[in-house]
């Protein structure tokens, strides 16, 4: 894509904000620190994370930057491990004096990021992790979500799974830790709602190298649907070990929204035919910015944005907008222009939400036929948001 392109898109994303109090008093770069799994079986949730950024902070640079000040991306690979996550997002902090931090995927790191952050006195957002809990119990002043939480995906999967299989046996299966049980959850409980029944539940360690020590439970539960939120390259591991043992047959296989992606959807193959999730975004999505957006990240990658790197680009448009709002890149100042903030993304309008720091936006079902993502149902981002459950702040 051409320079002008790139430029025109990024200009029309964002609408021209008057800096308050004339010029910032900062000068040079800004710099937001990214620690995000550069190694082990989330990498390809990294790379996304990495090229949404990258694009956007490409695309930033070229209008002009933040206020005319251009934007450095610093990378750290966090491992999907939550003290290693600490561990760099502390150098990052510390040593690099990043203005802004993100990046994060495992919701222990996010969780732990958030009071490192407030330590720190910096801000940090999360453009991936799912659990419940970033933004309800255990919420942050200093951290932002701007990807859908488990519930909002929970909410659109389980209304489209009532009316596809009313009252369906569920057999759940997750990863072992904060956002398999708190997906799970969210799921079942949605599910439940709306007439499903549960079948049973196991969680397995994180970077499982074989599943198949769990499918004498889901045969003896006999469900019609499997619910699993692994991600990465736990999902091609478990989606083809579930196809060679003949588990796929008559059995529907319904998930978290980072389970099959653009990432690894190629070395799923034939397994992840049908799979269905909840999602808040989709290469599918039908608007001028979407259809901008996914060409130029083509262009850049030679391959589809999922929800990761969507998520990641739209955050910098986001974090631009609040740094021109407040006229500062002080800490207080962008949080409060954060609280409440409305932008444009591929997705379309997002509004992050004052009270807990949650972003709000339409939620989609999309459903594998052929090796491709199709829309087959949406949720209004009001009816997915949920309660702000958040007492912290």
């Amino acid at each position: 894509m051409k320079t002008a392109a790139i430029t025109t898109f990024a200009t029309g994303l964002l609408a021209a904000t008057a800096l308050s109090g004339g010029a910032f008093a900062q000068s040079g770069p800004i710099k937001i620190g990214v620690v995000t799994p550069l190694s082990g079986t989330y990498t390809p949730i990294g790379q996304q994370v990495r090229w949404g950024l990258e694009l956007a902070a490409k695309e930033i640079n070229a209008a002009g930057g933040i206020a005319g000040r251009q934007v450095n991306l610093l990378f750290e690979d966090e491992e999907a491990n939550p003290s290693v996550a600490v561990q760099k997002a502390e150098k990052l902090f510390q040593v690099e004096k990043v203005d802004f931090l993100t990046g994060t995927v495992n919701s222990g790191s996010t969780l732990a990021v958030a009071q490192l952050a407030e330590r720190n006195a910096k801000l940090a957002a999360t453009t991936v992790s799912f659990a419940d809990s970033i933004t309800t119990d255990k919420c942050s002043p200093n951290m932002f979500r701007v990807n859908a939480r488990a519930e909002q995906q929970s909410v659109a999967l389980a209304a489209w799974l009532a009316k596809e299989k009313p009252k369906a046996k569920v057999f759940y299966l997750g990863p072992d830790y904060e956002m398999g049980r708190s997906t799970v959850a969210a799921f079942k409980s949605s599910a439940e709602k709306g007439g499903a029944q549960s079948g049973g539940e196991v969680f397995a360690p994180l970077d499982s190298k074989d599943y198949t020590q769990y499918f004498g439970q889901i045969r003896a539960s006999r469900p019609q649907v499997v619910y699993t939120s692994v991600a990465g390259n736990d999902t091609v591991r478990l989606l083809t070990q579930l196809q060679d043992f003949g588990l796929l047959s008559g059995l529907m296989v319904v998930g978290a929204s980072g389970t099959v992606t653009s990432q690894n959807i190629t070395a799923i193959g034939a397994a992840a035919e049908g799979f269905a999730t909840g999602v808040g975004y989709s290469p599918q999505i039908d608007s001028p910015a979407n259809k901008t957006f996914v060409d130029a990240f083509r262009a850049a990658n030679k391959t589809d944005p999922d929800l990761y790197g969507a998520d990641s680009y739209g955050l910098l448009f986001a974090y631009k907008a609040a740094v021109e709002k407040a006229g500062s890149t002080e800490t207080d100042k962008v949080r409060e222009a954060l609280r409440g903030l409305s932008w444009q993304t591929p997705q379309g309008t997002k509004t992050i939400r004052a009270g807990d720091h949650q972003a709000m936006q339409p939620m989609y079902v999309v459903r594998v036929t052929k090796g491709k993502f199709d829309i087959i149902d949406n949720v209004s981002s009001e009816s997915a948001i949920g309660p702000d459950a958040c007492t912290r702040f």
